[in-house]
């Protein structure tokens, strides 16, 4: 049984989703393997912190667990059902898992029940039959600030259903498309009456397909996939925020006997900087500066995030928590533009003076105090 997605990510039932996604992140980032290796009570929540998100990100499968609860993702349908999701972790890790089955929402719950009622194709689509769709896939990467400025590829191997080669996904030894069923005429449903009303039920013969195999392909057994192990590049764009989901459509799992692929999705979050802190597309960093600076002015060499060099003139009389703003050299705006740079002021206070150095400010403390409020 799956546990209480409100529970597990720590939100209440009314939740908005800017609460349910700060929790999820919180959480995912507290469980990542990454930093829990070898930590298998840390990889088991981690699971159920992306199954409990993987619900209540999507409006429709929110508001099916808020009427059915688990039962409306008996079957698959939804989220993963238990630790170890859809038959299983292709990768081993904890980080990749399934999202989604071959529902597909509250339109097929509703579909579903309707059917149950006599209703042929539930109004969804009279006569048509039903169409299993490949699994989503879904993976996780932590990058650093620089990935995320310049952009990076991220690599991730897997094992997946793929479309047969032999018979291109058709499931037949010609590799030809299969005939439509002659028990259901190709609907994939068959009609019987129960008193008053019709009841409609999935093709003994072809178990709702709507197609009829007479000989299989030898490669695949007839249902038009093969377990085969991948490789995707998934290229992550500069200026990315922290938390984004990219999409890849159709790279996921292919579906059994010719129907629409998966799609493939990454979550990219992205690790603290020492040096900068992210605000938006604007970069916030430290910097401590010399009193004589501070009063008199000048100018200094600062680092960007992008490895350049760059001269900052302080003006006279700069005060210590000013920030000041250097334009354009911020994070990319994914508009052709960047943000800005700030840089925070802060004193360096020396621990050790010289005699000069002593009268020197003995001297000015001297004379602020001749002059009152002058500094």
């Amino acid at each position: 049984m799956n546990k209480n997605p409100y529970e597990v990510l720590g939100v209440a039932r009314d939740a908005s989703d800017a609460d349910i996604k700060k929790a999820y992140h919180k959480l995912v980032m507290k469980y990542h393997p990454d930093k829990n290796p070898g930590d298998k009570t840390a990889e088991e929540k981690f699971k159920e912190v992306n199954n409990a998100f993987d619900i209540l990100k999507d409006p429709q499968k929110r508001a099916a667990y808020d009427r059915f609860g688990d039962a409306a993702f008996a079957g698959g349908n939804g989220a993963s059902a238990g630790a170890g999701g859809f038959g299983g972790n292709p990768f081993g890790n904890g980080s990749f898992h399934f999202n989604g089955g071959d529902m597909g929402g509250m339109e097929d719950i509703l579909r579903e029940a309707m059917r149950g009622f006599g209703f042929a194709g539930g109004g969804f689509g009279e006569g048509a039959p039903r169409q299993q769709r490949g699994r989503d896939l879904l993976d996780e990467v932590v990058i650093d600030l620089k990935d995320a400025f310049f952009g990076t590829t991220h690599t991730v191997k897997f094992s997946s259903n793929v479309k047969c080669e032999k018979c291109y996904g058709h499931g037949t030894a010609d590799g030809k498309p299969a005939k439509p069923c002659p028990t259901c005429g190709g609907s994939g449903y068959v009609h019987t009456r129960q008193g008053f009303f019709a009841v409609e039920t999935p093709c003994p013969d072809c178990q709702g397909l709507g197609k009829k195999i007479d000989k299989k392909c030898s490669a695949c057994d007839g249902t038009g996939t093969v377990n085969k192990q991948r490789t995707l590049d998934v290229k992550i764009p500069a200026g990315i925020m922290d938390g984004a989901r990219l999409r890849m459509a159709g790279m996921g799992e292919a579906a059994p006997n010719g129907g629409e692929s998966g799609d493939f999705y990454i979550d990219v979050h992205i690790k603290p900087n020492k040096t900068f802190e992210r605000v938006g597309n604007d970069l916030l960093m430290h910097q401590d500066l010399d009193f004589a600076t501070l009063a008199l002015g000048g100018e200094i060499e600062i680092e960007t995030l992008d490895d350049k060099k760059l001269s900052v003139k302080i003006p006279s009389g700069t005060q210590v928590g000013e920030k000041l703003r250097v334009r354009g050299h911020g994070m990319p705006n994914g508009r052709g533009g960047f943000g800005d740079l700030y840089i925070e002021i802060g004193i360096t206070i020396p621990k050790k003076l010289t005699e000069k150095q002593k009268k020197a400010l003995s001297e000015f403390a001297g004379i602020k105090n001749e002059k009152k409020g002058w500094f």
